[in-house]
Order: C-alpha cells, then structure tokens, then sequence
C-alpha cells in the first residue's frame, strides 16, 4: 500500500512520526455526472493523513487534488468507499452531523480570504467558536494573535487589512477552536512572494511546535518544500510520496507527471 510505503521511506530517512492517523481515506472514489458524461475525479483512493504533520497535496490539473481534499474535509461527499477523521466515518453521517463536525474538529483556509467584512478582525477570528456556542481559550488566542503578528490589527475590519494580514486573521480563525485537521486550498494564491512565504512559514511552525495537522493543496512547488510529506496525484490516483521535499524534488516529480 502506497501509504505504508511511505512511512517505510521516513523511517528509513530517520524521520521522527507520529503514528496517529488523524484522517484517512479508504478505497475513495468520487464520480461526477452521470452516463457518457460521467466525470471520475477519484478512483480508489486509500491514504493516512499522520497527525501533527504538514501534507501538501500535489498533481497536474485535473488529477483530483481539490476534490480529495473536499472528501477530507467533509464538504463532498465520496460516490464510494469511507473518509475518516480520527475513528469518525463521515461517509457514514448526514448533513446536520458532518456541519457540527466540520465547526467542531476542522478548520479551513482558502484561497479567498473569506472574511466577513462587516466584522472586525477579531470578531473574525472568534466566528467559529461563537457559532459553537464556545468561549476561546484565552491563553491560545493570545499566542496565536501575537505569533501571526495581528494583536495591532484586532480591532480593524477586513477592508482595512492587506492580503497578507487578511490571509493571517483567516489562518488564526482556523486555529483557535484547535481543530483536529486544518485544510488549506492554495492559501498563498492572492498574496505575494513575501506574504506568502511568511503564512507558510507560520503554518510549518504551527504544526512543528504546536502539534497542528495540516492538509495543504497546493501547485508551487516552493510552497510544497515547506510541508513535511507531499502526495502526488494523478487521474485520481496516488502516483507517489516525497518527504523532506525541497523546491527540486518537488518539480522534478511534477515534471515526470507531466506537469
């Protein structure tokens, strides 16, 4: 198994690995349309997302990343086989269960910011625990605040922010319910060269002191060289692992993949 591998190619690099899966994904497929129209964006994916480390998600347009990462998170449902999040089926729950788990255990950050403008960064921030019925631990808003550099920014709407501090207000809103899996989708796609390389320099630091997971899709190869594991994708299959990646290695099996 292609997972299995994997772990086997850390150990061997002597790379220290938790053994705790904190999703997983098991003979996943997703299909869209119906008939000759029939689209099939995965076709039997089985892969163990480790806890406490960071995974980019890699792979030629087309080859399912985005959609993987939506079945991860609970927001597409898979046409066969099971996503897990810790020991929770979520192929086995319905809309009401998976909204409570995705508030509860998952965070999100995405390409577009999405802030609500008429709120302040910190009311931004604190949304989900709000929604949750949730009074934030003050000690892990304050860290967070001050190591995404907002705590002078708190009290300012989005409008009033750049891309970058947009994008850090949107990670710290991801982080502080402490959630099981944070999912990002290319969130250095609107920023620049020196935002971008700060978010994923905290998002590394994150995982590496804090014990975070983080699911990333991404398609820069410098972007990737900052996550521990990159999985490779291609026609909705896994075509391979890399650890330790670096710029290089990264671009080197993309370009094998035809990308």
């Amino acid at each position: 198994m292609a997972t299995e591998q994997g772990l086997d190619a850390e150990r061997r690099a002597g790379g220290a690995h938790s053994a705790r899966v904190a999703a997983r994904t098991i003979g996943l497929e997703k299909v869209y349309g119906r008939g000759e129209a029939a689209v099939r964006a995965l076709a039997g994916v089985t892969l163990d997302i480790h806890a406490g480390r960071f995974t980019a998600i890699m792979g030629p347009s087309g080859s399912g990343k985005s959609t993987l990462m939506h079945c991860l998170a609970g927001l597409d449902s898979a046409t066969a086989g099971r996503v897990l999040l810790g020991d929770t089926d979520l192929t086995a729950m319905g809309d009401r269960q998976l909204t409570t788990v995705r508030r509860d255990r998952i965070g999100f950050v995405f390409q577009a910011f999405n802030l609500l403008p008429q709120l302040t960064a910190q009311e931004n921030i604190l949304l989900p625990l709000e929604l949750a019925g949730r009074r934030p631990d003050q000690s892990w808003l304050d860290q967070v605040v001050d190591v995404l550099g907002l705590r002078q920014r708190l009290r300012h709407r989005p409008s009033e922010l750049s891309g970058g501090q947009q994008q850090r207000v949107a990670v710290a809103r991801a982080l502080v319910t402490r959630p099981d899996v944070v999912f990002a989708d290319e969130p250095t796609g609107n920023l620049d060269s020196r935002s971008g390389n700060e978010l994923l320099g905290f998002l590394r630091r994150s995982v590496h002191d804090y014990g975070q997971t983080i699911v990333m899709v991404t398609h820069d190869p410098v972007a990737a060289s900052y996550a521990d594991r990159v999985v490779l994708l291609a026609d909705g299959a896994l075509a391979g692992d890399i650890y330790r990646p670096t710029p290089d290695t990264v671009l080197d099996a993309l370009r094998r993949l035809g990308v």
